[in-house]
């Protein structure tokens, strides 16, 4: 399976009237955060794929609709989270566990997580302890996953990167440490994230680490999953 991976920029290739085109091949649409609600729209509307979103620490216009309690985030009712998922056509992914049954019969099993470090006491910012309690708080549907399908997630959406993968020195860029925790733990095929811009040809977006492969999904970037991957049990081992 194919899946579109955005996030921080407008990339004028998905933009575009030729997406639909030029995209016909994706299978799940995965936004990362930074991204205006209306850019959000027109991919929904014109590739017409399960759409996944999360948010990061700007284009918060609508950050409150989804977060009533702004300081407890993970606090928003089943209810609630049910008349607001599809607003936009999209699936609303922050601090949540959802399963997207694909065509094939395999399952993709995600965990999102919105925002970034706290820098400047602004929404969608957390410290370091109150981004692991949020984590923490996942912990019952990862493990049911892991009971029902073999595996904890597939897939771990965020917007900020893990501490010391991708991320940079200033107050605003750096990581979360608990990000390397979860991937330590719950071991996901991928984990895709935005918030760090890539302006050099040289810039890393791809790196391993433990089983995971972490990509920056800066502007766009496609990710091909082999089925098989998708439907194989994880190994136990001690994490």
């Amino acid at each position: 399976m194919k899946l579109l991976c955005v996030s921080d920029q407008i990339d004028p290739l998905v933009y575009s009237s030729n997406a639909k085109e030029r995209f016909a091949d994706i299978d799940v649409v995965l936004c990362a955060g930074d991204l205006p609600m209306e850019y959000v729209d027109f991919i929904v509307s014109t590739l017409n794929k399960p759409t996944y979103f999360i948010f990061g620490n700007h284009n918060l216009t609508e950050f409150r609709q989804y977060h009533p309690d702004t300081t407890s985030p993970s606090a928003v009712s089943a209810r609630e989270t049910i008349e607001m998922k599809h607003s936009h056509g999209a699936i609303y992914a922050g601090f949540q566990v959802l399963t997207e049954k694909l065509e094939n019969g395999g399952q993709l099993l995600i965990a999102g997580c919105s925002g970034s470090v706290r820098y400047n006491n602004g929404l969608s910012q957390y410290t370091e302890g109150q981004m692991k309690r949020r984590l923490l708080k996942m912990v019952p549907k990862l493990l049911m996953n892991r009971l029902r399908y073999g595996r904890y997630c597939d897939i771990f959406l965020t917007h900020a990167s893990p501490r010391h993968i991708h991320d940079r020195e200033d107050p605003c860029h750096i990581g979360f440490t608990c990000y390397r925790w979860f991937l330590k733990k719950f071991r996901p095929l991928y984990m895709i994230h935005g918030h760090i811009h890539l302006y050099d040809l040289q810039d890393i977006r791809v790196t391993p680490f433990e089983d995971t492969t972490v990509i920056n999904a800066f502007s766009y970037y496609v990710l091909e999953i082999p089925d098989e991957k998708l439907k194989k049990p994880q190994k136990e081992h001690n994490a």
